[in-house]
């Protein structure tokens, strides 16, 4: 989720003529999203060991004894559990198998971060740059030739390098690739000592070769779950208009996607760190704009946040309905050390904003204080039970909408304990 491209708003720019988009359905056939599909509540949902262990883990007390009174369920989907990137603590972000996963641990509402091709066709990528760390391009020599950056190996003191875009290949070429975790080792001498990278705390046993989708095939799937969307409009690392492509027709082909698939918009959750691409859903297409959700970045210095926080009130009058920081912007420790709602969490309720917190399970173990995303309140955590400390204060206090996860079972446990989303 997190972006670490400087949101700027953009100049006006004129539409290009769009690109005609790749059916991946059968030919012939119609879309998924008509009646008899099946429903989130027919869906079996398994938690698995994790949360039982988090559980476990945690301080004994009266949280921890309500979460240990669900311990047997049953569980089911909720849309108070948003999927990030698939199930991308232990599945490669973004591949078939991840938003499968995310789908069984009860995730209400699946990811599919968009960014496009060479021939302007949609796909599911967390970057539009993260191919070189996300799927196996560089030792496909057909394709690693084509990237941006090849790779150069380590030497002399200096990290190895390679950039690979989505915008330097095809679909067809794009849909021959496997994702793999996200992870790399600057140190790396060869190609496969660089892929080598996955972070401790997640693991390989799932990344053989990660099936990579289009945001199209991505709809269909979804859609015969029963489930909600949100895909992200993926900030571009290339020049706009790149080719004749807009950013503003970058923006619209997202959303035309779910409207040739009779996609209700309720159940569409369209997001970007872009504040223009907000501002254009609710102009030009306000039935999908009503529920655009601003991921706000301005939060990560000391300085922005108060500047995002003062700023709530004129993005309510804007029209921007849900704002989506990182969670760690939410909270704070009070004067006896106790996790509270920030100042930020209390303006945005104050404005009627819904609000939905990313990105949950992205922080490996807590025993030493966590990491961003506990930055406020690093003093009060000291193991891995305490996240579920901090959720509840998200849950209960906060008033959060939904949080995103990298690991969706572990907030459709905490969600069907306490009878959260639907």
């Amino acid at each position: 989720m997190r972006s670490f491209v400087t949101s700027t708003l953009l100049a006006s720019v004129a539409l290009a003529a769009p690109a005609k988009r790749q059916n991946t359905y059968a030919p012939g056939s119609p879309p998924p999203g008509g009646p008899g599909h099946q429903t989130p509540a027919k869906l079996n949902v398994q938690v698995g060991d994790r949360p039982y262990y988090l559980v476990d883990d945690m301080d004994d007390g009266p949280l921890k004894e309500k979460l240990q009174s669900c311990s047997e369920g049953p569980f089911k989907p909720s849309d108070f559990v948003f999927s990030h990137r698939g199930a991308a603590l232990q599945f490669p972000e973004h591949s078939m198998e991840g938003i499968t996963a995310a789908r069984r641990q009860g995730a209400g509402v699946i990811e599919c971060d968009v960014a496009f091709t060479k021939d302007k066709q949609l796909v599911c990528r967390h970057a539009q740059c993260d191919l070189h760390t996300t799927t196996n391009i560089l030792n496909q020599t057909d394709l690693a030739s084509k990237c941006t950056t090849p790779f150069t190996p380590a030497a002399d003191g200096k990290p190895a390098t390679a950039k690979c875009c989505t915008s330097d290949i095809t679909l067809a070429e794009f849909k021959t690739l496997c994702g793999k975790m996200d992870g790399f080792n600057p140190n790396g001498t060869t190609v496969e000592e660089y892929m080598d990278g996955t972070p401790y705390f997640r693991t390989d046993l799932y990344a053989t070769c990660g099936t990579l989708m289009t945001h199209n095939e991505f709809i269909d799937k979804v859609d015969s779950w029963g489930l909600q969307f949100t895909p992200e409009l993926k900030t571009p690392e290339v020049p706009m208009p790149f080719d004749g492509y807009t950013q503003e027709q970058y923006a619209q082909d997202l959303i035309d996607a779910y409207k040739e698939r009779n996609i209700d918009p309720s159940r569409v959750w369209p997001q970007s760190f872009l504040p223009d691409d907000i501002f254009y859903w609710i102009d030009n297409e306000p039935d999908f704009g009503k529920q655009a959700v601003y991921l706000d970045e301005r939060v990560d210095t000391p300085e922005g946040y108060a500047n995002a926080t003062a700023s709530i009130p004129s993005l309510a009058e804007r029209g921007v309905k849900v704002l989506a920081p990182a969670f760690f912007a939410l909270t704070k420790l009070d004067e006896a050390g106790k996790i509270v709602p920030s100042e930020y969490a209390l303006a945005a309720k104050k404005a009627g904003m819904d609000i939905v917190a990313w990105s949950f399970e992205r922080s490996g173990w807590l025993n030493k204080g966590g990491d961003y995303y506990y930055q406020y309140v690093s003093k009060a955590i000291n193991n891995d039970g305490d996240m579920y400390t901090v959720l509840d204060v998200l849950a209960q206090q906060v008033g959060i909408k939904a949080i995103f996860s990298d690991w969706p079972a572990t907030v459709t446990y905490y969600a069907n304990c306490f009878g959260l989303g639907k």
